[in-house]
């Protein structure tokens, strides 16, 4: 049954419950750098990594635990664009995140911000994480055995990473970043000597003068692919998803992790997002969708099942992706009764809506789509909430509607109408029909309007309509008819289930709808 569960988190799990069967304790990393803020891709790891963790422990006993881990000691290099007090923060470049100023002016520091945010949103999904610092870790001595272990093969680690470096970066390059004493900064230069009795390392300053610092206690902060091998020991972290970008870092990672003692975790490599144009997200340019930019059009079950889909292939992630990934959610969480009931159940461990809510899924029956509720909105032209529940609770007293999909498609109207205001109102354009069409049109209005009153459910409407089509279009092309349909009545190439939508607007208003485009 589970066992032989094809979804791609329990691939993962099997995978990892092979190379853990020796071990008590399952660690899962996942990394972010908060040089600017968290946007979407961040959420995504963070998610998809919790996916494989639930079905993990759908296969395994083990104790098992995600470490959400911040660089936030990592150097502060360059000034997003999409922050406020831009000349303010170009004061503190090379200082530590967690020493630069929060621009937003609500935190102890701009890292301490991000970090905030990120956990912030994970907390209000539900997430199961433990948070780490860099900061907290690298000054508590968290970290001092592994920088030890780095120190003590520090010619092994240049070995591994200089010819991954271009031949003016080797001449400077260390895997150790000493914090300077007098500036605080995060300096990238030259490490003349190690010592590894001492655990110091010596490097020239400005002024051409040998400093001796210390390597442990946050003294020092290793270039982020040492860093990342490192904490791998430290934690004793067995798998870890990573973006396409980083496959090579990702092995020379592995090679100093193995060097020093350990043993680099699984890997997961996901394809990236790309914002509207094709170009990969970034935190600093800000573009692409946030996660606050999902959250303000469409509930967050939507953006969970828009991660889970199909995960090593590259995706553009903009705003017209919403609807979509808001009705596909709604499939998965209407078919999951059926499969869970189908013979042993296991089916049910196929459909996205078992990993976005761990198993509970919600009972949406009779629920409508988000597109439904959308054409509703921009064919009424509705601003508020009020109006589009009352067409729902019309819409729920003629069928079986449970309570979870009435509260659940109060939640959707809200956000129906916030989608329509910033991206519908006033763009699209309705086709104009052709003669011949206005008198498909035609039929379709007089075969609706002498449809009995009790034969006027989704169901029936819909039959008629698709009847009509029949009359005008071969089987092998009634897609036309559809699309023609949304294209004059909602200035769209696909929408809802046309039946559906008629019995939620109520049929005197769609035949109304008609008569304006016949006219």
């Amino acid at each position: 049954m589970i066992n032989n569960a094809k979804a791609w988190p329990f691939v993962e799990a099997h995978k990892i419950l092979e190379r853990c069967k020796n071990k008590d304790h399952v660690i899962f990393e996942t990394g972010y750098g908060p040089s600017g803020l968290p946007h979407i891709g961040t959420f995504g790891e963070v998610l998809r990594t919790t996916f494989v963790l639930r079905a993990f422990r759908q296969i395994s006993d083990k104790s098992a635990k995600i470490i959400a881990f911040s660089d936030d000691m990592d150097g502060f290099r360059r000034v997003p664009t999409n922050v406020p007090n831009q000349e303010m923060l170009a004061k503190y470049i090379d200082m530590p995140l967690t020493k630069v100023p929060d621009p937003f002016e609500k935190y102890e520091s701009f890292a301490h911000h991000n970090n905030a945010m990120l956990c912030q949103f994970l907390d209000s999904f539900g997430f199961e994480y433990e948070f780490k610092s860099s900061t907290e870790m690298y000054k508590s001595g968290v970290f001092n055995d592994a920088l030890k272990r780095l120190l003590q093969n520090y010619d092994k680690i240049m070995e591994i990473m200089l010819p991954s470096l271009r031949e003016e970066r080797q001449k400077t390059y260390s895997p150790f970043l000493p914090i300077c004493p007098d500036t605080g900064k995060v300096l990238q230069v030259k490490i003349e000597e190690v010592k590894t009795d001492s655990s110091t390392v010596v490097y020239k300053n400005d002024d051409g003068k040998f400093v001796e610092v210390s390597a442990l206690d946050g003294n020092c902060k290793l270039q982020w692919k040492a860093d990342w091998g490192m904490r791998w020991y430290a934690f004793g972290v067995d798998y870890e998803m990573h973006g396409k970008d980083l496959i090579d870092s990702f092995t020379l990672s592995s090679k100093i992790c193995d060097t020093i003692g350990g043993q680099s975790p699984i890997e997961f490599t996901y394809e990236l997002f790309l914002d509207e144009e094709g170009k990969k997200i970034s935190k600093s340019k800000g573009n692409g969708l946030s996660m606050e930019d999902w959250l303000k059009y469409a509930p967050s079950e939507s953006l969970a099942y828009y991660m889970y889909q199909t995960p090593q292939r590259a995706k553009k992630l903009y705003f017209d992706v919403i609807p979509q990934a808001m009705d596909e959610y709604l499939d998965s969480v209407a078919k999951f009764p059926a499969q869970a009931a189908d013979g042993d159940g296991s089916k049910k461990y196929e459909n996205p809506a078992f990993f976005i809510h761990n198993g509970s899924v919600p009972n949406y029956s009779g629920c409508l789509r988000f597109s439904m509720l959308l054409n509703l909105v921009q064919t009424c032209g509705i601003v508020d909430q009020e109006t589009v529940m009352g067409f729902v609770t019309k819409y729920a007293s003629q069928g079986n509607v449970s309570g979870d999909a009435m509260e659940f498609m109060k939640q959707m109207a809200s956000f129906a109408i916030v989608y329509y205001k910033d991206f519908v109102a006033g763009t699209r354009v309705l086709s104009i029909p052709t003669e011949d069409e206005k008198r498909q049109l035609q039929s379709l209005h007089t075969a609706l309007q002498q449809l009995p009153e009790t034969q006027r459910t989704a169901d029936d409407i819909q039959t008629v309509i698709y009847e009509v089509g029949k009359l005008y279009y071969d089987q092998s092309d009634l897609k036309t008819w559809f699309k023609r349909l949304y294209e004059i009545l909602f200035g769209c190439d696909r929408g809802p289930r046309l039946g559906g939508f008629v019995a939620l607007y109520g049929m005197e208003n769609f035949l109304t709808m008609l008569e304006s485009h016949i006219r």
